[in-house]
């Protein structure tokens, strides 16, 4: 892989009909799945998690300053904790997302703030009776996002094809997400795909291109195509072009019957209940608060191998 440049320490912040177009990455990476601590990953290029001691900045506000998470800092077992826990990082989060330009990288406090959220959601969904307690403890609005996330994340964690724990496995950094964003839009705009499914389907395959691997079936490219689907609904483009992958994508989803019927459309891009339902779910989330966008852009990439998860991207 491609491992992107270490962060500093954790600094404090004031918490405020036709041929299936893939076989997805998520079956590798497992886009949204357990939630214990990340451990090394098997290749020679790894990112480093090790948790690294915390250190405090002055701040401009009076609100009381709380350290941002460690890369592996631990995810609470009670549901109290966990219910107070992951408000308060979503809050933070939201307003980092609010604070950022969204041009070129994240800055470090959301990623660091993005993958507890994504690190807290993927215990949940190992958890679910833990969650479950936890999330009627939250406002009802987060209560529902939370839910939510944890359905899409278990249920692409049932597609995991776990790998071996000695294979080498690529990333790369994504596109900045104004500039994928730019992509979805002027594919909706062409083909009447919204944007928003188009964004969850990257997400959910390539977590937006940083898994630059191909799936363990030959899928490939940011969207995932088979060759054979891509060779019909590719439009000549290249398939690991991330402008050209989405307006392919976009291309194959309306034939299948998106936006009339995108149940249909996107079983037809991967034939799995579970996929289908994670798609319109994430989607969903971005519909009705955009900073999802954001948020999921900045989750980072998990391999799933026979001796455990890796997490393989971010601080």
């Amino acid at each position: 892989m491609e491992a992107r440049p270490k962060h500093s320490r954790p600094r404090r912040l004031a918490w405020g009909a036709v041929l299936p177009a893939c076989v997805p990455a998520c079956v590798l990476v497992c886009a949204a799945a357990c939630g214990t601590a990340p451990a090394t990953t098997p290749t020679s290029q790894q990112t480093s998690t090790t948790a690294t001691p915390t250190t405090p900045i002055s701040t401009a506000t009076a609100t009381p300053e709380r350290e941002l998470p460690a890369p592996d800092e631990k995810i609470p077992t009670t549901a109290a904790k966990l219910a107070a826990t992951l408000e308060e990082t979503t809050e933070a989060l939201n307003a980092s997302i609010d604070a950022w330009s969204k041009d070129g990288e994240p800055p470090e406090d959301l990623e660091l703030l993005a993958l507890h959220q994504q690190r807290i959601y993927r215990y949940a969904a190992r958890h679910p009776a833990l969650a479950a307690k936890a999330f009627a403890r939250l406002p009802k609005a987060l209560a529902a996002q939370a839910r939510d996330n944890t359905e899409a994340i278990r249920g692409l964690l049932a597609l995991a094809h776990p790998i071996d724990p000695d294979a080498v496995f690529k990333t790369q950094p994504a596109r900045p997400a104004g500039e994928l964003l730019g992509y979805f839009k002027k594919a909706e705009r062409k083909f009447g795909v919204e944007w928003e499914v188009l964004a969850a389907v990257m997400f959910s395959e390539t977590k937006f291109g940083r898994v630059k691997a191909d799936s363990h079936v030959g899928a490939q490219g940011p969207m995932q195509f088979m060759p054979a689907t891509w060779k019909a609904y590719g439009m000549g483009g290249d398939v690991r072009d991330p402008r050209d992958a989405v307006m392919g994508a976009a291309n194959y989803l309306k034939a299948s019957g998106a936006p009339r019927d995108y149940r249909r459309a996107l079983h037809a891009y991967n034939p799995s209940q579970a996929y289908v339902n994670a798609i319109l779910l994430h989607a969903g989330q971005i519909k009705r608060d955009p900073r999802a966008y954001y948020a999921y852009y900045t989750w980072q990439v998990y391999v799933i191998t026979t001796a455990g998860e890796r997490r393989l991207t971010g601080p």
